[in-house]
């Protein structure tokens, strides 16, 4: 059975800006208040621009008792409340605030969602029984928050819908904030309609009709119901978000991150406030996690391990692996230069480590020296070389050339980033061809040369302003336009290259090419280019 807890935020945009603004006492752009009013005597709202001018969008306790209310006009709150302070309402910054809290929550499940502008949703399936069953959970949970000065209202339930619905409808304590699958339809029949997270014409429609409980929508025909709405739309809104909160239809939750492939969790008795507890906590969870990827035959290329913070925020750094791995100390030494900017900052209560991108481990037998080591390539080898200079120097740093289906020389490698695998350049490399170097120059330069006769070998170049004499020739290699390409063929195309392998008097070696023939009717007459040198 499925389990949702919904953590709502009634005041989240006043307790986002009281947060944000601790400990120290700047004047409020409208009024001059301070950040103690939002919380004190002072009558304070936020604002937001509407259809009709100014409307108030969050209100503390000075300013309800005054009789100003979330949706009132602002000139309306302040012939109630002439003192009234009042800010322009941030949704930008309660949302981005709102997403680090829902990473925060983390601590609790791996799958965290946000649910509109002030609630969080969190799939606890199966993780009740860490906290001590579901109401020690929901009293840890709601503890933690109020500690952080986030007072919140909880629900839990089969569905996210029923456990949105509990958390925003349900008032008066613990009373009814948890309900089973036996109890879903009995627990969401007495609450308001708002809690099936309807438009409010959607709302205004259904209270016409005397319909203000979720209940009276169970006995009611469903099509006599849709006849009642002027459109289908808005029936199909109604019918699904009912049918989601009892469990009818699936709703299913769209995490902030997906979850891991395997996780290990260390809680902190103590808050740890030094660097090196948590390489501490880490030389712990690194045998935990590799022992979980054995039993599974697994091993990971990815890894990430998180610091939740005392002060609800979360750090957190990750190392790749080029091949699957679940060698605890192979890991150890793939975070072993990037725990240095982990800040433990005011005090780490839990620590996880995290697998993903999950893959056999390949055994490969190590050689004794490198007589029986055969011609191969030692791919085990490379692979842990490789996991060294990242974990040193950076992701994406370790790179290897590729072979590309093309003619033409500069287009047949292409750079790559390392995955614990080399490519077979035996099977890419076309059958009998001509020695070419190992290296190419980036781009061919340009040469003046004298040839013998006009299609032939040349006798004499000059590069870079130094006469060279050509003392043995070979060639040519033909490479003809890749005709698939636009502009290959036709006059002012592409033309075909003939290469050579030349050596000058001093026996430096070239590999220089003609480009196009002699009335090949595709431009002028040809030109020469230097490509690449031999060793």
């Amino acid at each position: 059975m499925r389990r949702h807890v919904c953590v709502w935020f009634p005041d989240w945009p006043l307790d986002r800006l009281r947060r944000s603004r601790a400990g120290s006492v700047p004047a409020l752009p409208v009024s001059g208040a301070t950040p103690d009013d939002q919380a004190g005597d002072t009558p304070f709202v936020l604002t937001e621009a509407g259809r009709n001018g100014l409307r108030v969008v969050a209100a503390n306790d000075a300013a309800r008792s005054a009789g100003v209310e979330p949706g009132l006009r602002f000139a309306d709150a302040r012939t109630r409340a002439p003192e009234l302070a009042a800010e322009p309402v941030d949704r930008a910054a309660d949302a981005r605030a709102l997403e680090k809290l829902a990473l925060w929550m983390e601590c609790w499940s791996p799958a965290v969602a946000v649910a509109g502008g002030d609630s969080i949703l969190i799939d606890m399936t199966g993780g009740a029984h860490l906290f001590g069953g579901e109401d020690a959970m929901l009293d840890h949970m709601e503890a933690r928050l109020k500690r952080a000065g986030l007072p919140a209202r909880l629900g839990l339930a089969p569905t996210p819908g029923a456990a949105w619905a509990l958390a925003h409808e349900v008032s008066g304590g613990r009373a009814g904030r948890r309900v089973d699958e036996a109890g879903l339809k009995p627990g969401l029949a007495g609450l308001p309609m708002a809690g099936l997270r309807l438009s409010d014409a959607s709302l205004t429609l259904l209270r016409r009709f005397g319909l203000t409980r979720i209940g009276q929508l169970y006995g009611i025909d469903r099509k006599a119901l849709a006849r009642r709405f002027h459109s289908v739309s808005a029936a199909d809104a109604v019918l699904t978000r009912l049918d989601q909160a009892l469990g009818l239809r699936p709703e299913p939750l769209d995490p902030l991150r997906a979850p891991p492939d395997h996780a290990v969790r260390l809680p902190c008795p103590e808050p740890l406030l030094h660097p090196d507890g948590i390489r501490a906590g880490l030389a712990r969870l690194a045998p935990a996690l590799c022992e979980r990827l054995e039993a599974h035959g697994e091993g990971a290329r990815r890894f990430r391990l998180a610091i939740f913070r005392s002060d609800q925020s979360v750090a957190a750094v990750t190392a790749g692996a080029a091949r699957p791995i679940h060698d605890p100390a192979h890991l150890l030494t793939l975070f072993r230069d990037r725990l240095d900017g982990l800040d433990p900052g005011f005090g780490v209560e839990l620590m996880e480590l995290e697998a993903a991108r999950t893959g056999p481990v390949t055994p490969q037998a190590r050689p004794l020296d490198a007589v029986l080591a055969g011609d191969g390539p030692d791919t085990a080898g490379l692979a842990v070389l490789a996991d060294r200079i990242t974990a040193r120097l950076g992701d994406r740093v370790v790179k290897i050339l590729q072979p590309v289906e093309s003619h033409l020389p500069e287009r047949g490698e292409a750079l790559a980033v390392y995955d614990g695998e080399l490519p077979d350049w035996q099977s890419a490399t076309p059958p009998g061809p001509a020695p070419r170097p190992l290296r190419l120059f980036e781009r061919p330069e340009s040469l003046e040369v004298i040839a013998e006769i006009p299609d032939g070998p040349p006798m004499r170049f000059v590069w870079r302003r130094i006469v060279h004499r050509v003392r043995r020739a070979d060639g040519p290699e033909r490479i003809a336009p890749e005709w698939w390409r636009a502009g290959a063929s036709g006059p002012g195309g592409r033309r075909a290259r003939d290469y050579y392998r030349v050596e000058d008097e001093e026996g430096r070696r070239y590999w220089i090419f003609r480009e196009g023939l002699y009335g090949d009717g595709r431009g002028g007459p040809p030109a020469w280019f230097i490509h690449g040198l031999f060793a």
